[in-house]
């Protein structure tokens, strides 16, 4: 084959190699198992180079998906629910799937049901923004879950758009200039002064 994808035919291997070096370009085996082989006459360093790039760009495009853990008891107090709540939704709204875990320890294997408690509450709080992908089973001392987020949940909820901080609003008020009846009050002083004079004449 030629540089320009035309046939040429079959040739000896000297003259395919002479008219590769006649056009400054190098003679590639492309199907060795051919019979008779396929060469082709081409510039072997810009073919790699673009072949990088093609894939460089194809692994750009591939979606990385993370999966998050995070552990909870079977007897987790309500603060610390929420406060482990809210890290999975952060992890959900970043694009990553989350692994739930219920660790049991000692008698707590015999009362597995309250960590299935656990996770159906979570299900139920995160609602229609996750997705159970592997329903609790039990491994051992632990309940898994595997849930993943849904477009909803990676949308950014408007309340953290538009948040203001209270701080910087009382900055604000601080750096405001004085109300007009601030800027009255010195211009009453002179007048208070000149009173005597009047009453002196």
């Amino acid at each position: 084959m030629g540089s320009d994808g035309a046939q040429i035919g079959i040739v000896s291997t000297q003259d395919a190699l002479r008219q590769a070096q006649e056009l400054d370009l190098d003679l590639v085996e492309v199907a060795p198992q051919a019979n008779p082989p396929v060469a082709r006459i081409m510039d072997y360093g810009k073919f790699k180079y673009e072949r990088d790039i093609r894939l460089k760009e194809a692994r750009k495009k591939q979606v990385r998906v993370e999966i998050k853990e995070i552990k909870f008891r079977p007897k987790i107090d309500p603060h610390d629910y929420a406060t482990k709540k809210g890290h999975v939704e952060r992890f959900l709204r970043s694009g990553a799937k989350v692994k739930v875990t219920i660790m049991f320890r000692g008698r707590e294997m015999a009362r597995t049901e309250l960590g299935r408690k656990i996770l159906d509450r979570l299900v139920t709080d995160l609602g229609d923004t996750i997705v159970v992908e592997a329903s609790p089973k039990q491994d051992g001392r632990n309940m898994v879950m595997v849930i993943a987020p849904t477009k909803k949940a990676m949308e950014k909820p408007a309340a953290e758009e538009h948040h203001v901080d209270p701080m910087a609003e009382l900055a604000e008020q601080v750096a405001e200039p004085p109300a007009p009846e601030a800027e009255a009050a010195p211009a009453s002083e002179p007048a208070a002064e000149s009173a005597p004079a009047s009453q002196e004449a």
